[in-house]
């Protein structure tokens, strides 16, 4: 009896010193009043961007299941899922496009939208990134809300966008919209402007129930 209790305080430090010794991000929660007072206030240059700076899309999450990230995040996010066919080629399945309330039947007109364009990203801190960071960046599955699968229409509309300058036509999307921009930003620490935190203000004033939850990228 007391070797066994022996035995199991031993298994217990060793799983002890292993969380311990592994670093972790916590993840923090905020209202989004607060995140966006924690926006780091920047000016945005995109001198010397090209989308090829963003390697995407990469492996995926899990290589094996020879599914590259686009597939990987359709998969994830479809409400009813679809087949998974050789060479990962995806049959069926449905997804909400929660941008402009639509149902989409199709994976081929979904596009899988970076939640803060590569182009912003890049003007907000990402220039000065490895091509690593960048590519973790542009496959950041992480976080659900740094990637979603929304209409082609949609994601084409908002461009490199950001939300002085564009919000998902659904005016139901808003708040969530907001709260998912702004933990990408706090999640990779990328810089804001005067203008895209005014209208995230205006956002946090009218979405006061909102919080926003993210934990620092690796």
């Amino acid at each position: 009896m007391v070797k066994a209790v022996l035995r199991g305080l031993a298994a217990a430090l060793v799983v002890l010193s292993t969380t311990v010794s592994s670093p972790t991000h916590a993840a923090e929660t905020l209202s989004l009043s607060e995140a966006v007072a924690h926006l780091p206030l920047g000016t945005e240059s995109r001198d010397g961007y090209s989308r090829e700076s963003f390697r995407h899309w990469n492996a995926g999450d899990a290589p094996a299941d020879g599914c590259h990230t686009r597939s990987e995040v359709l998969i994830h996010e479809a409400v009813e899922p679809p087949l998974v066919g050789p060479n990962c080629r995806l049959e069926g399945g449905r997804w909400w496009s929660y941008y402009d309330a639509i149902s989409v039947t199709l994976a081929s007109g979904l596009d899988i939208d970076h939640m803060v364009p590569l182009a912003e990203a890049w003007d907000s801190g990402a220039s000065a990134w490895t091509a690593q960071r960048r590519e973790r960046y542009a496959n950041d599955q992480g976080q659900e809300a740094s990637l979603v699968a929304v209409t082609a229409r949609s994601n084409r509309s908002k461009a490199d966008q950001d939300p002085a300058q564009w919000l998902p036509p659904a005016a139901d999307a808003h708040c969530r919209y907001a709260t998912e921009w702004v933990s990408t930003k706090l999640r990779w620490s990328l810089a804001a402007d005067d203008a895209e935190v005014a209208a995230l203000r205006e956002l946090a004033d009218a979405c006061p129930q909102q919080t926003v939850e993210y934990e620092l990228a690796p």
